[in-house]
């Protein structure tokens, strides 16, 4: 059993569970909502495996309370849940009531619960009729989605201190307007530089709003618990060959793309030189306007990073590896911007069910090089970090993954580990809570640590949810252990 050093999870550390509104919710076409480009996407011929679609999900919709109960079971300190735009401005016209009611009842169920609700404005589900105005290409779509976040904010700002708002916009704009492999499915690079781009300037226009609207920009005391940040997948592009340059400059490249291209405008105000230098032609400069970069880089609470693996990343051709990648992984073909003469060699490492390798030393050796290399880093969270497995119901009634439990575990030692480096981590959020929609895989992968029977929509908690409730329950212990330590030394010790 990989050892987890207890004594390493500083005060106040939160341990949580996520995951999506298009992926669990359901009810797809209830209450007022209408089509988000995933719905649109999932009727698409062959877009989605076995022309599986969200329309129902795992019912999260109509089941939420007795999901919420299965969080406080596992001990959750927070639940990590995605707001879905197409619920609460259906078509992007009017607000709807009852969507946002929906929301409003989560958010109390969970605070009964005594669960801290963490919400992401942005988790991919873009309403299909702003698709049809341009979508994510549009620079309209930025001010639409900071009217969105103040609707969501004015209805639950009184209770959600925790707002994020974007969840992995590499996935949502260069894997779903260049590579099309996510909706809206299209191949277009310069219209997923575009995407990039507004989806930047949306997140600095929304944490700007939200802040003058809660009165945090003008120093409110009642806003001083609020914290605005946003979520981005990270990976280590690893050369294949260190000593080759060929392989040197492919994991450059892919690390300008895939990482800095999302990290340093928002910290930095700024676009890496080097990554302006390799998608010259494309457009991105064109769509640049004076001011965007300064309104981008808002101050921020905190950033959360989503991390399941490395790459290992070749400048050379591999005949075995065709690209080495997956529809929910990461980006391939010509129209994906900058990824040209790259490949994905495989390394000698174990793979889950979606062929991503498992190595958690990466976790530490990502979390230690942002500390290294951003200075004015603000706090991180592991916002999602799990796998995939082919796990199955045994007869008696369990499921036992113990490849996900260990998986969950060697990840969450890499965190401590990383925290003994300096690394400043204040939570672990575990991906998924509920096996769901995945994306393009449709139902035939599986991340939840409870298990869903998708024809009855039954729960079963699986071992490596039982797993991942007692370290929490561990950890609470020592940390309460230590605050008793502390409160009996001597006040001059």
């Amino acid at each position: 059993m990989t050892d987890i050093a207890l004594d390493r999870w500083p005060d106040g550390f939160i341990w949580g569970s996520a995951t999506a509104a298009a992926q669990i919710e359901g009810a797809a076409h209830e209450d007022g909502k209408e089509d988000s480009i995933w719905d649109h996407f999932a009727r698409v011929p062959g877009a989605v495996a076995n022309g599986d679609t969200p329309e129902i999900a795992v019912d999260h919709y109509h089941r939420m309370p007795a999901d919420v109960a299965l969080m406080k079971g596992l001990g959750l300190d927070s639940y990590r849940f995605s707001t879905s735009w197409a619920r609460v401005k259906p078509g992007d016209r009017h607000v709807n009531a009852a969507g946002l009611d929906f929301y409003s009842r989560l958010v109390d169920e969970l605070l009964d619960a005594g669960i801290l609700p963490w919400l992401t404005l942005y988790h991919w589900d873009l309403p299909q009729a702003l698709e049809e105005r341009g979508g994510w290409a549009n620079r309209d779509t930025a001010y639409r989605f900071r009217d969105y976040a103040e609707a969501v904010y004015d209805a639950l700002g009184d209770r959600v201190t925790h707002w994020t708002t974007f969840n992995e916009p590499l996935c949502s704009s260069l894997i779903a307007y260049g590579a099309g492999e996510h909706a809206p499915g299209r191949t277009d690079g310069r219209a997923a530089l575009a995407a990039v781009h507004h989806q930047h300037l949306a997140h600095g226009l929304a944490i700007q709003s939200l802040r003058e609207r809660s009165g945090a920009a003008a120093g409110d005391a009642e806003a001083a618990d609020l914290r605005f940040g946003i979520t981005l997948n990270l990976t280590n592009a690893v050369p294949n060959d260190p000593a080759d340059p060929v392989d040197l400059e492919a994991a450059r490249r892919i690390d300008a793309l895939w990482n800095r291209m999302f990290v340093e405008p928002v910290l930095l105000g700024r676009y890496p030189e080097d990554l302006l230098v390799d998608v010259a032609g494309l457009g991105l400069s064109e769509v640049i306007e004076d001011g965007d970069l300064e309104l981008i880089a808002q101050p921020i609470d905190f950033i959360g990073v989503n991390h399941y693996h490395d790459d290992n990343v070749s400048g050379h051709p591999q005949p075995d590896a065709p690209g080495g990648l997956q529809p929910t992984d990461r980006p391939k073909g010509s129209p994906f911007p900058g990824s040209e003469h790259v490949s994905f060699p495989p390394r000698p490492l174990p793979r889950t069910a979606m062929d991503w390798e498992v190595n958690p030393d990466g976790l530490r050796s990502l979390l230690v090089r942002l500390g290294r290399d951003y200075p004015t880093l603000p706090p991180l969270y592991i916002t999602e970090n799990g796998a995939c497995y082919d796990d199955e119901l045994s007869p008696d009634g369990r499921v036992h993954d113990t490849e996900r439990a260990s998986y969950i575990r060697a990840h969450i030692a890499a965190v401590g580990d990383a925290i003994a480096e300096g690394a400043d981590v204040r939570g672990y959020f575990v991906w998924s809570l509920l096996d769901n929609f995945e994306w393009a895989w449709g139902y035939n992968k599986r991340f939840g640590i409870i298990r869903v029977d998708y024809e009855t929509q039954e729960r079963t908690v699986k071992d490596s949810g039982l797993e991942y409730a007692a370290i929490i329950e561990r950890a609470h212990a020592a940390t309460a252990a230590a605050a008793r330590f502390a409160s009996a030394l001597p006040a001059d010790a």
